[in-house]
């Protein structure tokens, strides 16, 4: 699978992940047109197989520019048929190495990652093996259920 940086021209395609994905959520061209409009406080990848945009990872940055960037892992979504491929945990270990090379080009380094997510949110088990996120507090009810707020500490990946 393919990683760039999201393009304009993706936003259509990257909606429609975000629809399928987030059923509870609405709007989602114009979510994804917002995050995307954010650059460079927020970061957004795509990843393409066989041409086609197939997920998307959007990480922002936390509490302003800093030296030391804390960034959230905001949202990564991947199309229902292509779950289960392995194309989350590309997603976020191909968009780190590009995600660090931005925060340099700003004068920054990588500190912490932040994640937020259900708290049955398989997702959990990934960003405890690809980013060795922790989970530090549950928040009870925070959206549509109880959220587990995670953190991967001193990121060296």
């Amino acid at each position: 699978m393919k990683i760039r940086f999201m393009g304009k021209n993706d936003l259509e395609s990257v909606a429609n992940v975000h629809k399928l994905a987030f059923v509870r959520q609405k709007n989602s061209f114009e979510w994804m047109q917002c995050s995307f409009n954010a650059f460079p406080r927020v970061l957004s990848f795509v990843g393409e197989k066989d041409g086609k945009i197939v997920g998307y990872i959007t990480w922002g940055q936390k509490s302003g520019f800093r030296p030391e960037a804390v960034i959230e892992l905001e949202q990564l979504a991947i199309l229902p048929v292509s779950q289960g491929q392995g194309h989350g945990r590309q997603l976020i270990m191909k968009s780190l190495p590009l995600l660090k090379k931005q925060l340099l080009s700003n004068g920054s380094t990588l500190k912490h990652i932040l994640v937020t997510t259900r708290a049955d949110n398989f997702a959990q088990q990934l960003y405890k093996s690809t980013l060795g996120a922790e989970i530090e507090a549950t928040i009870k009810n925070l959206y549509s259920d109880d959220e587990v707020l995670m953190i991967a500490r001193n990121v060296s990946i």
